[in-house]
């Protein structure tokens, strides 16, 4: 065992429902920018539990508790499994994301399930979850969590961006983290991906080779949501209430819907990156060349694409890093990202109970 190390398995599932994210990383202790992701793999949602987590928001609070415990054992045993085929024989605690179900921060209301005494108790570890509730307690917006390591971890860059369910940016201006929640990315084209037959729109070439409809770009760019400040962020309870209901009413083919949206997505992350800056960007939809080229297109920048388990694995290693930050007692939640009242150290400790 290496003293001067800490060892975590980080966990992360996004809105995309792509499956879990899980990363074993190491820290050096004193100089977390020396980080080694060892291990980490993606697992699929079987399709069972992508159903149900599709359809949680419309659950009542007694069987979103149930399904929290039931989730939370799904979890402990598929980070069991990990373990075993990693041969991993160290944790020092594991730090889960869980997965958001329920997202109103102007209502004072955030929910991610996956009961954190319920990991414990099935993996015999000691678990760090539950990272936005306080955050919204405190005025916040319980999003965007993974900016405070793009400060500590990845400072080099302009801004990091990443694509997932969602696409989010943080960048340093005038010494304090700003970060936000740009536009929806994968929760709508997988959605329309899966219309024609497929889980998602690889390279974008769906997209690359769909029509292009002007009225339903300028409808979607004139969203009060792109007008608000930061901070501010995004759950897909305002995707299905705002942008399905304008999707569907278009009468788009999902090919067009697919290439039209694509230019939004690119058109509005162009228009919060300055010029000539160089942008890391990970996430899932990074491999959407199609929207990676029109990016540069609206705006000349650097686009940084990293190895692919940092592609792909960025957000359950900063997830990792947000545990060590709690267990350590150090601010992991930005005031100046969130709009909370105070930096904070933010997220619920359990134990196995032997």
């Amino acid at each position: 065992m290496n003293k001067n190390r800490v060892s975590i398995l980080g966990l992360m599932s996004g809105t995309s429902l792509d499956g879990i994210d899980l990363a074993y990383v190491t820290f050096q202790k004193g100089k977390y920018q020396n980080f080694e992701m060892v291990f980490a793999e993606t697992i699929p949602y079987p399709e069972k539990w992508r159903e149900i987590l599709q359809n949680a928001l419309h659950f009542e609070a007694e069987k979103l508790k149930a399904l929290s415990v039931s989730y939370g054992d799904y979890l402990g045993d598929e980070i069991n499994r990990f373990v075993k085929k990693y041969h991993i024989n160290n944790i020092d605690f594991i730090a889960s994301h869980g997965h958001t179900i329920l997202h109103q921060p102007e209502k004072g209301i955030t929910l991610q399930i996956g009961d954190g005494q319920t990991i414990a108790n099935k993996t015999q570890q000691k678990v760090v979850c539950d990272f936005r509730t306080q955050d919204v307690a405190l005025g916040g917006q319980g999003a965007p969590l993974v900016p405070i390591g793009d400060e500590l971890l990845f400072a080099e860059y302009d801004y990091c961006m990443n694509l997932g369910g969602f696409a989010n940016i943080s960048s340093n201006e005038n010494g304090r983290r700003i970060a936000f929640d740009i536009c929806p990315v994968n929760v709508v084209l997988n959605f329309y991906a899966k219309k024609l037959g497929f889980y998602y729109d690889a390279n974008g070439d769906i997209a690359k080779n769909g029509t292009f409809d002007e009225a339903l770009f300028h409808q979607l760019n004139g969203l009060a949501y792109y007008k608000k400040n930061s901070p501010k962020s995004l759950g897909i309870e305002w995707v299905k209430e705002t942008i399905f209901p304008i999707l569907e009413t278009s009468n788009a083919t999902p090919e067009t819907i697919l290439r039209t949206f694509s230019d939004h997505i690119a058109w509005q992350i162009a228009n919060v990156i300055s010029e000539g800056k160089k942008v890391l960007c990970t996430g899932g939809g990074t491999y959407n060349q199609y929207i990676l080229q029109k990016i540069s297109s609206f705006k000349k920048c650097e686009s940084v694409i990293p190895d692919k388990n940092l592609i792909e694995f960025k957000e359950a290693l900063i997830f990792a890093f947000l545990g060590l930050l709690r267990v350590d007692n150090q601010i992991n939640c930005l005031s100046s990202v969130t709009g909370a009242k105070k930096n904070h150290s933010s997220g619920e400790l359990f134990y196995p109970n032997l």
